[in-house]
């Protein structure tokens, strides 16, 4: 799978910029501000409806227009697809798949799977759990479909249980058959939700010790736990002993929504005890474990991005990183850097072929 051209109308600072690209490796470089990272953001896009650094959709609109415009030409199998978001102000967004509209853009979700690789990687490890669910979440649904439906009942039946306990608790009266209905909807959901999570983490393990081990080069024993109310109770047995601190909360105080995964070195939290260097290792090793095992589930290789790794990694970080890219393990790659020379020395030092674009004020200058 590879993107063919790329273009942007309004997204963010590029108001109107195209690429035609390689299929393998493709590079932006130019002064931070410049739109390099836009266009990572962009296919992210085309891939899973949504930006990667922005939550809000219209953050994504140029300043002072009303509309963004990404299209991407995708080859897949040798097939060529024309994929298309867009979004105008104060209307719901649009996402076409050869000219036609999805009606749920979970349909779209794992079609053409990306791997990015950011500096803001490490909220992953700094932040709190939502941000590791949400990153476990979004590996499982590139490649497991009925995994993301039943994510999005589930969020909807918790909404709407929350909704229950606060009318109780507004209207001082309670019905325990109401709440029955509820919960057996997200006992059914969640528990499979827990068992699907705790099987990624097992068959992802030991792919990821095998990267960190070859980007550190260290000897330190890494390891992924994850933490549920659901490994240690029915879930049914959590909802009943929470339900009189649900009441007096008005929210669902257990469940997968609140579910954990702790990243640990030496059986020790990474997030209090790593280094810098061994946080960036490991976050390195924890996305291309994803990336290859996204690869064996769905069949070809994803897209890989990596935004300014260049400047945010030591040189033997860099060349293990490129190592990969030179022996075939990826696919089509996306760098930016700030450096021109920079990525023009590493690139050729490494023997690498690739196209380099080079931005200013997200304008394409060369």
């Amino acid at each position: 799978m590879y993107i063919k051209k790329l273009t942007l109308t309004n997204f963010k600072n590029h108001q109107l910029s195209s690429f035609q690209f390689s299929e393998l490796v493709n590079c932006f470089v130019g002064d931070n501000g410049s739109g390099k990272t836009n266009i990572l953001d962009a296919i992210h896009y085309l891939s899973l409806t949504k930006s990667y650094f922005n939550k809000s959709d219209t953050d994504n609109i140029k300043f002072n227009e009303e509309y963004f415009i990404v299209k991407g030409d995708i080859y897949k199998g040798g097939e060529q697809f024309i994929i298309q978001c867009s979004l105008y102000n104060g209307q719901n967004k649009i996402i076409k798949y050869n000219g036609k509209k999805y009606k749920r853009f979970s349909d779209h979700i794992g079609e053409f799977p990306v791997v990015i690789i950011s500096p803001t990687d490490i909220n992953i490890i700094l932040d709190g759990s939502e941000i590791r669910r949400r990153y476990l979440d979004s590996i499982i649904s590139q490649y497991d479909i009925k995994y993301l439906r039943n994510l999005i009942d589930y969020k909807k039946v918790l909404k709407q249980r929350n909704r229950l306990l606060k009318d109780f608790n507004e209207r001082q009266y309670f019905d325990k058959f109401s709440l029955d209905v509820y919960d057996d909807q997200l006992i059914n959901i969640g528990t499979y939700i827990h068992d699907k999570r705790q099987e990624h983490i097992n068959l992802i393990i030991n792919l990821f010790r095998e990267f960190y081990k070859n980007i550190s080069g260290g000897t330190e024993q890494v390891n992924i736990k994850y933490l549920s109310d659901l490994q240690t109770n029915e879930f049914s047995n959590a909802l009943e002993n929470s339900l009189e601190k649900d009441r007096r909360t008005q929210y669902t105080n257990v469940g997968i929504h609140k579910d954990d995964i702790i990243f640990e070195m030496n059986s020790n939290p990474i997030k209090k005890f790593g280094s810098q260097g061994q946080q960036k290792s490991f976050l390195i090793a924890l996305k291309l474990a994803k990336f290859h095992f996204l690869e064996s589930q769905i069949g070809f290789k994803p897209i890989l991005l990596l935004d300014d790794i260049f400047d945010k990694l030591d040189e033997k970080r860099v060349k293990s990183l490129l190592s990969y890219a030179k022996n075939g393990s990826f696919g089509q790659v996306f760098i930016t850097d700030t450096n021109e020379k920079r990525t023009k020395n590493i690139l050729s030092s490494s023997k690498i072929q690739s196209n380099i674009f080079k931005l200013d004020n997200g304008k394409v200058i060369k």
